[in-house]
């Protein structure tokens, strides 16, 4: 026999249960946009065919230029993902980016698309010159320090021997409470490891309605930034 007790009980769960589900679906639409957009397989599925076009865009003329990087590479949220921000870049652009991706193998959850996973495939068929551009850090605000460590390495192992830039994250207004430590950790990975790092930290840039991703204007002054300090 149920006490005078157990149906408010069971009400007052139900209501606490329900007020934190709600409270996790507010915390996964501000502080991560790409995650939270349809299903998990049709959000993969849409970004791997996004990456893959984005791939077949090979724009410029002179020396090739690999950029590796996330969905600031591969165009997430613009009209025309061929105008993201390598275009600006002088040299033949290829690009290999991936909304959702980072150092850390599971910035995404994709399965096996971190910038090392995906890095043997971007460099085929490319001469062992080519410039290297890595861009990222956005997506592996969440991960720790060990995690960003271990992709960061194992991004190296594969581009060994190569010139490498890692350009870190900027100041997205949706992450920027995160953006500092994951800078600051790859700017001493890449110290160390005697790799360019250039931190874009305090870069001024237009953001789209999600506070994430660049606006078309914000493409290109990132773009134009990058380029800068390529030389």
């Amino acid at each position: 026999m149920l006490g005078p007790l157990t149906v408010p009980r069971r009400r007052t769960l139900g209501v606490g249960l329900a007020a934190l589900l709600v409270a996790l679906a507010v915390v996964v639409v501000v502080l991560a946009p790409e995650r939270a957009t349809g299903s998990y397989a049709e959000r993969c599925d849409r970004f791997a065919a996004d990456s893959s076009a984005r791939a077949g865009l090979v724009t410029g003329s002179g020396e090739p230029v690999l950029v590796i990087g996330d969905s600031w590479s591969a165009g997430l949220g613009l009209a025309d993902p061929g105008a993201s921000w390598p275009v600006r870049l002088p040299g033949r652009v290829h690009v290999a980016g991936f909304s959702g991706s980072g150092f850390s193998a599971r910035a995404s959850g994709c399965g096996a698309v971190s910038f090392a996973a995906r890095a043997p495939a971007a460099l085929a068929g490319l001469p062992a010159d080519a410039l290297v551009v890595v861009e990222g850090g956005l997506n592996d605000w969440d991960r720790s320090d060990a995690e960003v460590t271990a992709g960061f390495d194992d991004l190296l192992a594969v581009l060994e021997g190569r010139r490498v830039v890692v350009v870190g994250p900027a100041s997205a207004p949706s992450r920027a409470a995160y953006v500092a430590r994951v800078d600051a950790l790859l700017a001493e990975l890449a110290a160390g490891r005697g790799v360019t790092y250039v931190s874009a930290l305090d870069v001024e840039l237009g953001y789209l309605d999600d506070r994430l991703h660049l606006t078309p204007a914000g493409h290109t002054a990132f773009g134009d930034w990058v380029a800068a300090r390529l030389g």
